[in-house]
């Protein structure tokens, strides 16, 4: 092989994505000496920025969001794309208001350079992702973690749910 594209599609975008997750990884053992304990803070910020540029992702494939599913579904799209075709994941709709995606492989848990304990690093890094980006794609909507894979579950289960009325309402009275 002497050319790029010579290398099948699929392998590119594997060995991309295997690298990419070992980055967050890498950062943490070259930035925590020196940013010591605000690099939690800042490697947080920068996962939600992530968030917030995913929504770019969103929009330029004119993925819904208008649903509990819909939303869900855009977001476990976006996930595969950004994180790779490790990422494997479903949506299950439980109600007009409320669907789970189920995350039942992940390509983080094995780079992390700890695990298992409540400040895991990879934990922390999908909840900021996560809980950002549900709300800057549909701001009727909020995620939570029912179950996490890099904490000990099985699978991670994401749930994502239509905001209270009463909270919508008395934001926009305020």
């Amino acid at each position: 092989m002497t050319d790029l594209k010579d290398i099948p599609y699929e392998t590119r975008w594997r060995l991309a994505a295997e690298f990419c997750a070992r980055l967050p990884a890498m950062y943490e053992a070259a930035f925590r000496p020196v940013a010591g304990e605000r690099y939690n803070e800042i490697e947080q910020e920068l996962w939600m920025e992530l968030a917030k540029a995913a929504s770019g992702i969103v929009h330029s494939l004119s993925l819904p969001v208008h649903s509990a599913k819909a939303l869900a579904e855009s977001v476990r799209i976006v996930m595969v794309c950004i994180f790779g075709p490790e990422f494997k994941n479903e949506t299950l709709e439980v109600s007009d208001d409320r669907a789970v995606i189920l995350v039942k492989r992940c390509p983080f848990p094995g780079h992390a350079t700890t695990g298992g304990e409540a400040d895991n690093p990879v934990f922390r890094r999908c909840m900021a992702f996560t809980l950002t980006a549900v709300p800057v794609l549909n701001s009727g909507y909020s995620a939570r973690f029912v179950r996490t894979m890099c904490t000990g579950d099985r699978q991670c289960e994401i749930m994502i749910q239509k905001k209270p009325a009463a909270a919508s309402e008395k934001k926009k009275g305020a």
